[in-house]
């Protein structure tokens, strides 16, 4: 046992002591360093961004511009670079990573042909031509050709929020655009290999095929986990219901891959592509994308915020002829590049002119390209100031690129106008659609697979009607891919859901099996962002009342005055379908039973449950209110909307309300007894055979279970 003149001696670990700093540091007056540049940068980019959007140009645009005047070269805000730099490199990890998801195997397969022979083409084009044009002036053939490969990428992110924001993803031009870009995203990886090659380090042939072998082999392994091992553990952190460990998981999984790619000598950037691809491998993969979007889009901010604070505004004036020179050069090159590669796949005159111009910037992923050239001794063009041009050049082109994209509108629409006979040529028809970006339209979006959703997706089946269903259970969104209906796991809370679900283009939103607290977030987010009428069900005839009194709900169908065919009728109403189709359909869905596949604990749910109490009235008065009921949920319903997670599971006797026991963080089950005075809840578990009463706080035996009707 030690004394106190030793625990404070000089031999001791001072952890006590470590423990006083950090104690006195919380309480401190002053804030840490961090804060402040951290503060101000996040500051500026909101501002700056919400003005961009205000006048019509894209977020990104306004974080490159608060980057130019918060900088160094600027107003001097934010003094410490290292900090932003390594917020930034986060960033490049992420969006890697996000473009993995969007962009899954199976994706890449259907897109061979465009992202294949378009994207080699304009890639090698582009990085052909400037090769040429740099060695021209005495640059030794490294520099020029890492030169070249700079100039071949265009902006992933700008080009793709222009397409989305327009809504011409799908359209010939657009598809253009996204294969040649997601080709070039792939090549970043391969270039990232090859210029630290190409610097003074002496690196031989060898060394290359050997770093080749090195990606190839963790491309193989990752791949291979892909497959297997990935979807399992996915699934299995899912079913915890919690949104918190979910996306400590994604989370987890990009920054592991990165930094295990990182031991074997190879990019980070390539392990977080592959760790997007390993996640596009599972059915949960929009729910990890929308989770970590949030991130993504923090990080990213920081990212071309610290583009921005590169740029030498003083080199700019002075130099303004030789930029401009660049800049003109560059958008040349990337005209022809993207044009000949367009045509070469026999693209319609205004498509080739479209995506020319779309394309005719440099990309954000060139700043991670040309960070490797300068740590291996290259510098942009063969200029002594090369870096300070390349920035410069790249910043103004971006800044550009909302312009260029309206003018190659513009333009295609003149050349569909002069050349009709092009418009009929047979295209590239392969659907591209991402992540994000629903081809559905004028269809029911059904919020959660309950015992209501499952008999709305029936009904909307026999009406020959279009939907899909959102859920946060991966447990109920397996069972009801596999039985063919469509399905987007997640919370359709989330603006990546919502726009996955295609909300915005849907005739009708259902949100039939969630509680009044649920109903009412769901429709305050929904009519914000879309006109979509929404139609919910709420248990009591008062919250039905209160839910339509927000304006948010065209239609409340209360349990207590209406059943599941006022609730079809409605839904039905939406379309234009005869009054004897609707009668029939409601009459089927009516009489049939809910499916029988699924488990709420140790029950199955969708089977009528019996439960027998083994108790008498002296025991337990409350034994009238006991009924044979139907479990609602595959869980607890509200843990279930809002991501937590339970511990056990109790089924209320009177309705078959699913609620987490007293031992869970909410206590669902019992908030439910009380709200709706439905005191008796059994067990739900396996081998329990128990009820218990929450006035009387008795427990009760049970002599049956299960007995399906």
């Amino acid at each position: 046992m030690h004394s106190t003149d030793n625990w404070t001696s000089a031999t001791t670990p001072p952890r006590r002591y470590d423990f006083d700093t950090m104690t006195s540091t919380i309480l401190a007056a002053s804030a840490p360093p961090l804060l402040a540049d951290l503060g101000v940068l996040v500051a500026a980019a909101a501002v700056i961004a919400y003005i961009s959007a205000r006048i019509g140009m894209v977020p990104i645009v306004g974080f490159l511009v608060a980057g130019v005047l918060i900088g160094p070269n600027a107003l001097g805000l934010v003094d410490d670079l290292d900090l932003v730099n390594q917020a930034a490199d986060l960033g490049v990890v992420l969006l890697l990573f996000t473009i993995g998801i969007e962009f899954s195997l199976t994706r890449l397969r259907q897109l061979a042909r465009l992202i294949l022979v378009g994207g080699t083409l304009q890639v090698g084009i582009t990085t052909a031509i400037v090769t040429g044009a740099v060695m021209a002036f005495g640059v030794d053939w490294k520099t020029s050709l890492f030169s070249g490969l700079l100039v071949a990428l265009s902006s992933t992110a700008i080009v793709l929020k222009l397409l989305a924001d327009r809504k011409t993803t799908t359209t010939p031009i657009g598809r253009v655009a996204v294969g040649f870009l997601i080709f070039q995203d792939l090549a970043i990886v391969a270039m990232v290999l090859v210029v630290p090659m190409l610097g003074t380090g002496g690196a031989t042939t060898q060394d290359l095929l050997i770093a080749l072998g090195k990606a190839v082999g963790i491309i193989a392994v990752v791949l291979a986990a892909a497959r297997t091992l990935m979807p399992r553990i996915l699934d299995a952190v899912a079913k915890t219901c919690s949104s918190e460990v979910f996306l400590l998981t994604i989370v987890g999984v990009c920054f592991g891959t990165a930094y295990l790619t990182s031991l074997a000598d190879v990019s980070v950037s390539l392990g977080a592509f592959l760790a997007g691809l390993v996640v596009s491998e599972s059915r949960l993969s929009g729910q990890a994308l929308s989770d970590v979007m949030p991130l993504q889009i923090l990080f990213s901010a920081t990212f071309f915020v610290s583009v921005g604070m590169l740029l030498d505004v003083g080199y700019l004036i002075d130099e303004w002829q030789i930029v401009a020179a660049i800049s003109v050069g560059v958008v040349v090159v990337k005209l022809l590049g993207t044009g000949v590669a367009a045509m070469a796949l026999r693209q319609p005159r205004h498509v080739v002119a479209g995506a020319a111009l779309t394309l005719a910037q440099i990309g954000e992923f060139s700043f991670v390209l040309e960070r490797v050239g300068l740590d291996a001794g290259l510098e942009p063009f063969g200029m002594s100031d090369g870096s300070q041009a390349f920035i410069a050049v790249t910043v103004i082109l971006m800044v550009l690129t909302p312009f260029g994209t309206q003018l190659g509108e513009r333009a295609s629409t003149f050349l569909i106008a002069r050349y009709p006979v092009d418009v009929a040529k047979p295209g590239f028809d392969v659907d591209v659609a991402v992540h994000g970006h629903s081809e559905l339209e004028d269809h029911v979006v059904i919020a959660g697979y309950g015992p209501y959703g499952r008999s709305m997706a029936r009904a909307f089946d026999l009406a020959d009607i279009g939907y899909v269903i959102t859920t946060l259970d991966p447990v109920i969104g397996a069972h009801a891919e596999s039985e063919g209906r469509r399905v987007v796991q997640g919370d359709l809370a989330r603006r990546f859901i919502f726009e996955e679900a295609g909300v915005e283009r849907a005739r009708l939103v259902v949100i039939a099996d969630d509680s009044e607290e649920r109903v009412h977030h769901l429709a305050s987010i929904i009519s914000t962002s879309s006109t979509t009428p929404i139609l919910a069900r709420s248990v009591t005839n008062e919250q039905a009342h209160e839910l339509q009194a927000t304006g948010l709900i065209e239609h409340c169908v209360a349990d207590e005055s209406s059943s599941i065919d006022a609730l079809v009728s409605h839904a039905l109403g939406h379309f234009a379908l005869p009054e004897t189709l609707i009668d029939v359909v409601v009459e089927d869905v009516v009489g049939t039973q809910a499916p029988q596949n699924e488990t709420a604990g140790g029950v199955t749910l969708g089977t009528v449950v019996t439960s027998v109490v083994d108790a008498d009235r002296d025991t337990c008065e409350h034994l009238d209110l006991v009924r044979t009921v139907t479990p609602i949920t595959a869980g607890c319903e509200e843990c279930l909307a809002t991501g937590d997670r339970w511990v056990h599971l109790r089924m209320c006797l009177t309705c078959g309300h699913i609620g987490c026991c007293d031992s869970s963080p909410h206590r669902h089950a019992r908030g439910h007894a009380d709200q709706h005075d439905h005191p008796l809840a059994r067990s739900v578990e396996v081998g329990e055979n128990w009820a218990w009463c929450y006035l009387d706080r008795v427990t009760l035996p049970l002599v049956a279970t299960n007995d399906e009707a």
